[in-house]
C-alpha cells in the first residue's frame, strides 16, 4: 500500500477520481496539487509558490490556444467555415463510402490547416441526419468519422498538431530530457499508422443499416448561412488561413502564425475595427478554459516534481519493471490510459504524464525517441473514448441534434476499442524498436 501513498500518485489518482466524478477538470487539478504538496509536508505558501512558477512551462501553449481560438472565431466571423461545411452538406447524397471518406478528411483539416477543432460540427452534421436516416446509416459509422479524423494531429505538424509537439517538447525539457520539435514529429508519425485499422473496422463494423425516427432537429446553425457565394472577405480568409500555414512552417511557432492570420484579418477589413474586441472574447470562450488548463496542468507539474515522490515512484517502478521493456511498456501505457481517461484533454495530460514518464522510461533505458512515443501516445489516448474529450463531447453534439444518439455507447465505446486499443498495442511494439 505504501506506493499508492506516494504523493505523487496519490495526487494523479485523486486527480482521476475527481474528473471521473465529473469536477472541473482544472479545479481537480488544483485539489491533487494541494493533497499531494501536503501529504510531502510543503505549506500551503510554498506550494502555491512553487505551482504559480509552473505556469510559465505552458505559458507559450496557452498563448497559442487564446490566439488561434481568437483566430477560429474570426474564420466562423466570416463564414467561410460555415460556407464550405453547408456546401458538403448539400453535396453529399446517397454514399456512406463518400460520406465516411469526406467527413474523415474534412475533420482532419479542422485540426490541421484550417484550425476550428468542433466549431464546424453544429453546422456540417445537423441538417445531414434526415439523408442519413434515409440511407439507414448507422451514427457510429459518422462519430467513427469524426472522431478518428480528429486523432491525426498528434502526427501532423500543423495546427493543433504544431502546439501538441510543442507542448510534448517543452515538458520533456522541464523535466530533464532535451529534445526538439522536428524529434517528435520524426517519432509521432508512427502512431498515425496505429489508426489505420481502426478507421477499416469501424467502417466494415459499422456500414450495415440502423433504423432511426424521423425527428425534426435544430437547423438554425445551417439556415443562418444564407449563401454559399465566396465573397472578398472569404478569400482574404483563405489568403488569412495560408500565411497562417507558411509562417508555421517558417517559425515552428502557432503563437506567431496565429498572430500573423489576425494582423491579415483585422487590417484587411474582413473583421470589421469594432469587431476586434468582440473575436478575442470569443477566442477565449473558446479556447480559454483549455489554455488555463494547461497552466494548472504545468503548476500541477512543477509541485509534483517539488515534492520529491518522483524520484522515490521511479527508483520503486523500476527495480519492478526493468526485467522486461515489453512489460515497462505496458504498464507504462496503462498508467497514461487511466491518467488520460480521467482528464479527457490530450493537451492537458502532458503536463501530468511527463513529471512521471521522463524520469522513469530514462531509467528503464528507453531512448529519447520512446519516451516522446510513449508520452504521445498516451495523452492522445485521452481524446478518443473519454467521455469529457472534446474529441467525443463535439461529434455527440452534432450526432444527437435528435436526441437519438447515445454519448457514451454510440461514440465513446465504439471510439474507444477502434483507435485507443490498436493505439495501445501499436505504442508498446514501436517502443521496443526504437
Amino acid at each position: 500500500m505504501s506506493i499508492f501513498l506516494n504523493p505523487v500518485v496519490f495526487s494523479v489518482i485523486l486527480m482521476c477520481i475527481l474528473c471521473l466524478c465529473k469536477l472541473n477538470v482544472m479545479f481537480s487539478l488544483i485539489i491533487a496539487c494541494f493533497v499531494g504538496g501536503l501529504m510531502s509536508g510543503m505549506s500551503v505558501s510554498d506550494i502555491s509558490s512553487t505551482m504559480l512558477a509552473g505556469f510559465s512551462n505552458n505559458a507559450e501553449a496557452a498563448l497559442a490556444y487564446i490566439l488561434l481560438g481568437t483566430f477560429a472565431s474570426c474564420l466562423a466571423y466570416t463564414g467561410l467555415a460555415d460556407i464550405f461545411a453547408k456546401r458538403v452538406a448539400q453535396a453529399i447524397r446517397g454514399s456512406k463510402l463518400k460520406l465516411f471518406l469526406l467527413i474523415l478528411i474534412f475533420s482532419i483539416i479542422s485540426q490541421t490547416i484550417i484550425p476550428i477543432h468542433t466549431a464546424y460540427i453544429p453546422i456540417l452534421i445537423p441538417p445531414m441526419l434526415a439523408m442519413m436516416n434515409e440511407m439507414k446509416m448507422d451514427r457510429r459509422l459518422m462519430a467513427g468519422a469524426l472522431v478518428s479524423g480528429m486523432m491525426p494531429y498528434v502526427g501532423i505538424p500543423i495546427g493543433y498538431g504544431l502546439i501538441f509537439m510543442g507542448i510534448v517538447k517543452d515538458n520533456m525539457c522541464a523535466n530533464g530530457l532535451t529534445v526538439t520539435v522536428q524529434q517528435v514529429y520524426s517519432v509521432n508519425w508512427m502512431l498515425m499508422l496505429t489508426f489505420i485499422p481502426g478507421i477499416i473496422y469501424i467502417w466494415f463494423r459499422y456500414r450495415k443499416p440502423r433504423e432511426y425516427k424521423n425527428v425534426d432537429v435544430d437547423l438554425s446553425a445551417y439556415n443562418a448561412v444564407e449563401s454559399t457565394k465566396l465573397e472578398l472577405r472569404h478569400w482574404i480568409s483563405i489568403a488569412a488561413v495560408l500565411v497562417v500555414t507558411a509562417v508555421e512552417f517558417k517559425t515552428q511557432s502557432l503563437a506567431v502564425a496565429a498572430l500573423a492570420g489576425l494582423v491579415i484579418m483585422f487590417f484587411s477589413g474582413a473583421v470589421k475595427w469594432k469587431d476586434i474586441e468582440e473575436r478575442f472574447n470569443d477566442g477565449i470562450r473558446m479556447m480559454g478554459s483549455i489554455a488555463f488548463i494547461m497552466l494548472v496542468a504545468g503548476g500541477f507539474g512543477m509541485v509534483m516534481r517539488a515534492t520529491g515522490g518522483v524520484n522515490a515512484l521511479v527508483e520503486r517502478s523500476a527495480s519492478a519493471l526493468s526485467s522486461s521493456h515489453l512489460l515497462a511498456a505496458t504498464v507504462i501505457t496503462l498508467i497514461g490510459l487511466v491518467v488520460t481517461m480521467g482528464i479527457g484533454t490530450s493537451f492537458g495530460t502532458i503536463p501530468v504524464i511527463a513529471v512521471l514518464f521522463v524520469p522513469l522510461c530514462t531509467k528503464l533505458g528507453f531512448s529519447p525517441a520512446a519516451t516522446i512515443l510513449m508520452i504521445s501516445s498516451a495523452a492522445a489516448l485521452g481524446d478518443a473514448g473519454s467521455p469529457a474529450s472534446d474529441a467525443t463531447l463535439g461529434p455527440t453534439c452534432g450526432l444527437n441534434a435528435d436526441g437519438q444518439h447515445d454519448h457514451i455507447w454510440d461514440t465513446c465505446v465504439p471510439t474507444f476499442g477502434a483507435l485507443n486499443i490498436p493505439l495501445m498495442i501499436g505504442t508498446i511494439i514501436i517502443a521496443q524498436f526504437i
